[in-house]
């Protein structure tokens, strides 16, 4: 049963990431095409930084880590109407600490818009356009704290697919609001700031008809005990978060040190990866959390074993395949993503290159998210902080020293590095704390679809090396995207025929499933 929903709420989840994703890619074009690279879009990127920075340090990801296993052993010990109070209580604690933050970042936008961008200062007119976008997005910090909460509890009560989805309407309203009304402002940016205020606003109201249905109310109500609780979830998960951030940061000071175009073929090789670690991983994390945490509030140490080999055997079986084809395919890749205009053959092999590196890092990123929600299931945010510590101490260690003799390429094998360390030692450390944990039932899954991908994947390397050269030039994106397509779409349909012939695990649930549906 338990497998069933962790399956379902992944299923939703990724559909609505994805969705999410693509949107994201049609926002950015559009910023593109209005305002390209100029001032006016450096104005937006440093005056968004703050809010941005805050929600992802204290709202979405932390927030829920912290409040599902509180809400969800509320719900098995202490009954329906005792939860209902700890989230009107977390409610009223945002609306009052995040309300206060954003009256005092409201009011003291040009002392932070001198910290993070000094450079604005000597251009009068830049900087006081960037606090005036400061001033309009900080709301957006409280609301999108209300919309994570909201998240949450959803979760909680195994509800998914709208919380995933309601990011997505973040980048609807900015599209909205550049295409339709950029021209009613002094300055169109002014329209992209309105649409990321008003976006945080429709996140969490597009919940609220799921928050009400399944029986819960927001409104002002006391401290609970609770809260402590929840605090102190908070606290590392927020650290942790404060680590990926620092990783980020000092991963782009080095780069800046390597030649030119390394910061661009490191940005662009990132966000390919993103794909399958935020459809895969990150619907898998959040699919599997609201279950653990059920199991341990029970005390169901059992089902919690079975579930979570299960989950990472299941992530394993989505994400590999695509992890090979990146590798595989990176060329044909990247150079029909990218590949036009000033991004000529250079840049491609380039960007190539460092998504064959970034690539190998994703299975280690993704599985450490899956275990991460084990230890946060078991209350037990201080070990992934650790873990995360020691692969941020290592990607910097290793990225100084690859840096000389790879260039950008170093970079992106350190991160690799970096999330292999830290899965292999939150897979010991959770082995510590679950001995049942059998691993080599695991390693006998990825083994299988190793085999599968590389035999599927190779398939479509064959036929997009029909024609080799088609590869080297731009243009003929239509047709590239057509014999890409197919070559992926080949490979997918053999992934699950060579699966099903080597009596995959995952993939036989699957169809057992499906078939009980008909």
């Amino acid at each position: 049963m338990a497998k069933g929903k962790i399956v379902k709420a992944a299923g939703a989840i990724s559909l609505a990431t994805s969705f999410s994703r693509v949107l994201g890619y049609i926002k950015d074009m559009i910023l593109a095409k209005y305002f390209g690279a100029t001032g006016l879009s450096d104005v937006f990127f440093v005056a968004f930084r703050i809010p941005n920075l805050l929600r992802e340090l204290f709202a979405e990801g932390s927030m829920s880590s912290a409040v599902i296993p509180v809400l969800k052993e509320s719900q098995i010990k202490n009954g329906e109407e005792e939860t209902k109070k700890i989230v009107k209580s977390l409610f009223t604690f945002i609306l009052i600490v995040v309300g206060i933050i954003v009256l005092t970042g409201i009011v003291f936008s040009p002392f932070i818009v001198k910290i993070i961008a000094p450079g604005f200062t000597t251009n009068p007119e830049k900087f006081n356009l960037t606090v005036l976008l400061t001033r309009i997005m900080f709301p957006f910090l409280l609301f999108i704290s209300l919309a994570a909460l909201t998240m949450g509890t959803l979760n909680t009560n195994n509800v998914f697919f709208i919380p995933a989805l309601a990011p997505c309407f973040l980048n609807i309203m900015i599209i909205i609001v550049v295409v339709g009304f950029s021209s009613f402002f002094f300055n169109p940016i002014i329209s992209v700031a309105v649409g990321v205020t008003l976006g945080g606003i429709v996140q969490w109201l597009i919940q609220i008809p799921s928050f009400y249905k399944n029986g819960f109310r927001f409104g002002i109500a006391p401290y609970h005990p609770a809260l402590k609780k929840i605090a102190i979830l908070v606290i590392p998960t927020t650290l942790s978060m404060t680590v990926n951030q620092i990783n980020i940061f000092v991963s782009t000071i080095i780069a800046s040190f390597l030649p030119e175009g390394s910061v661009t073929y490191l940005y662009y090789s990132m966000r390919l990866i993103q794909l399958p670690i935020g459809i895969f991983g990150v619907a898998v994390g959040m699919a599997v959390l609201p279950t653990l945490s059920g199991h341990i509030a029970e005390g169901r140490r059992d089902l919690l074993t079975k579930d979570f080999i299960f989950a990472l055997k299941f992530l394993f079986f989505l994400t590999i395949p695509s992890t090979i084809g990146l590798i595989i395919l990176k060329k044909p890749i990247v150079n029909t993503l990218f590949q036009r205009g000033a991004f000529d053959l250079n840049a491609t092999i380039n960007t190539a290159s460092a998504l064959f590196f970034y690539s190998l890092g994703i299975l280690g990123t993704v599985g450490s998210r899956t275990i991460t929600a084990t230890f946060y299931s078991l209350q037990d945010t201080k070990t992934p902080v650790i873990c995360a510590i020691t692969g941020m101490l290592t990607n910097i260690g290793i990225s100084l020293i690859l840096m000389k003799t790879m260039k950008h390429n170093g970079l992106a094998l350190a991160y690799s590095v970096a999330a292999i360390v830290q899965f292999l030692m939150l897979a010991s450390f959770i082995k510590r704390k679950i001995p049942e944990i059998a691993f080599s039932s695991i390693v006998k899954s990825f083994i299988k679809s190793t085999i599968a991908s590389f035999l599927s994947i190779g398939i479509a390397k064959l036929i997009c090396d029909i024609n080799p050269h088609f590869w080297l030039y731009s243009g003929k994106m239509l047709l590239k995207f057509l014999w890409l397509g197919s070559a992926i779409a080949v490979a997918i349909v053999l992934y699950f025929v060579f699966c099903y012939l080597m009596k995959h695990e995952e993939l036989s649930y699957i169809l057992k499933k499906l078939r009980r549906q008909q």
